[in-house]
């Protein structure tokens, strides 16, 4: 376990290396943690060099001090790599909303991206926002402050990520340490009322900083049987990247841990 500050007087952010051979980085959805990779890690980790951390607010890094911007985001995987002396080409996997922050950093970084894999990603056709940021952003910190100051993340956190993620026993300590620290809510409500502007800012991104050459993408979409509306939009995803398109099936959206072998062999058979 390991933690880095990103610049001077940055954050601390709690990074994990596993492994050994080309490098891949690991970024999970909102409100996740580094140990929801663990079971897709279990399988890499004899072939790859793995890269995973915790974004401010998250796991067990520190405070989320400002509101996140997909630019920023980018920039902070590129910083990670720089801080555990990494600095060749990765291959980035960003699952659900890191979907965008991956995407972006191959845009905005593309000599040091090695290839792309968007796992169950999150998708916006139409972004855009009608409550502006500033106002979104204090509600976020308002509600972080008032939840916190009443004590329902010790109360209630560790529980209700029980109940919504099954298979947590072996994390036991940890999920209490994590879900029951006020941080970690501030932290996932401050992304989730941004979540907006880093749609947009992908869009311009897409417009502005097209992808390297020849790239290898891969869209992995999750699938438990229902119905086909979000398959057909993670398809047109993939047809937008000129991305190689597979299916998780059966999975629901939290598919690094309900099909982590589908998303290590998508991460292994992406060309490096």
């Amino acid at each position: 376990m390991t933690f880095v500050r990103l610049g001077a007087g940055g954050v601390p952010h709690h990074v994990e290396v596993t492994g050994s051979g080309p490098v891949c980085v690991l970024s999970a959805g909102l409100g996740l943690a580094w140990f929801d990779w663990d079971p897709v890690v279990e399988l890499l980790a004899p072939w790859r060099t793995v890269v995973r951390f915790d974004r401010p607010g998250a796991g067990l890094s520190g405070h989320a001090r400002v509101a996140p911007t997909l630019a920023g985001e980018a920039e902070r995987i590129a910083r990670v790599l720089d801080a555990v002396g990494i600095p060749g080409p990765a291959t980035v996997v960003g699952h659900s909303l890191a979907g965008f922050h991956c995407e972006a950093f191959a845009r905005l970084f593309p000599a040091r991206t090695a290839g792309l894999v968007l796992a169950d990603s999150s998708v916006e056709e139409r972004p855009g926002v009608r409550v502006p940021r500033g106002a979104r952003v204090g509600a976020a910190v308002a509600c972080g402050a008032v939840l916190a100051g009443a004590g329902l993340p010790r109360a209630l956190g560790p529980a209700l990520r029980r109940a919504a993620v099954r298979g947590d026993a072996a994390r036991a300590d940890e999920v209490r340490r994590v879900y029951g620290a006020s941080r970690v809510l501030r932290g996932a409500l401050l992304e989730y009322a941004t979540y907006a502007d880093l749609a947009l800012e992908l869009a311009d991104l897409r417009r502005d900083f097209p992808l390297r050459g020849r790239l290898p993408v891969t869209v992995l979409a999750a699938h438990a049987g229902g119905g086909t509306a979000w398959l057909t939009r993670q398809r047109k995803l993939a047809a937008s990247l000129e991305a190689t398109f597979h299916v998780a099936h059966p999975s629901g959206h939290l598919l690094i841990r309900d099909a982590p072998r589908s998303v290590a062999e998508a991460i292994l058979t992406t060309p490096r």
